[in-house]
This record gives C-alpha cells, structure tokens and sequence, in this order.
C-alpha cells in the first residue's frame, strides 16, 4: 500500500483545512485508516481512525475533528475544523490491515500551520 498525503497549509485560528490522503492497491476497504501528527520536538501522536462505520479520535480533537473514506476512490479524508495553534504538526495518514497490530503502511506527512 503507497499513501500520499495532501491538502495542508496556513490557517488561522478558528479557521478549517481539509486533509486527503489517496491510497493505492484493491483491498482498500480492509484497511484502517489513520491520521497521525507531529509537532516538533514532540512525538508522533494519534489523531484520527476509521475502518467500516467505526472512527476514533483523539480527545485533543473530538468534536473538531471528522475523519472520513471513500473506498471508491481509494481515499481517506480528515476534515478539520476550529483549528486551533497547538494544531500545527506535520500530519501523516498511515494505513493497517484491520488485524494488524500496529500500522505498516505511512505517508510522506503534510504541514498544518495554524496561526494565532
């Protein structure tokens, strides 16, 4: 599975961004789907996962935050609203087979600044 993500960028406080993540191979459905982030000189850290109907969410983003997929088009989307500064990090999307234990598969990462 190769992931690319796209679709970060400058934003205000307050303001929304949309992050997409296009995914190749034919078992995509299988897959969980994540968003991860990393701001720096701290860990990478959950944001985000979605496998079938079922999503999860970091606290820090529950209710600001809505992860989505369409399986049609192989791509996993995080739609993020009301960012806020603490917000930046460089988000990746990474991708699991549904029994895995941990996710295999990661993207290159794309930058979310969010401006005070």
């Amino acid at each position: 599975v190769q992931l690319q993500a796209f679709g970060g960028g400058l934003v205000q406080a307050g303001g929304s961004l949309r992050l997409s993540c296009a995914a190749s191979g034919r078992t995509f459905s299988t897959y969980v789907m994540g968003w991860f982030r990393q701001a720096p000189g701290k860990e990478r850290e959950f944001v985000a996962s979605v496998i079938g109907r079922t999503t999860n969410y970091a606290d820090s983003v529950k209710g600001r935050f809505t992860i989505s997929r369409d399986n049609a088009k192989n791509t996993v989307y995080l739609q993020s609203n009301s960012l806020k500064p603490e917000d930046t990090a460089v988000y990746y999307c990474a991708a699991k087979w549904y029994l895995a234990p941990t996710y295999e598969y990661w993207g290159q990462g794309t930058q979310v600044t969010v401006s005070s």
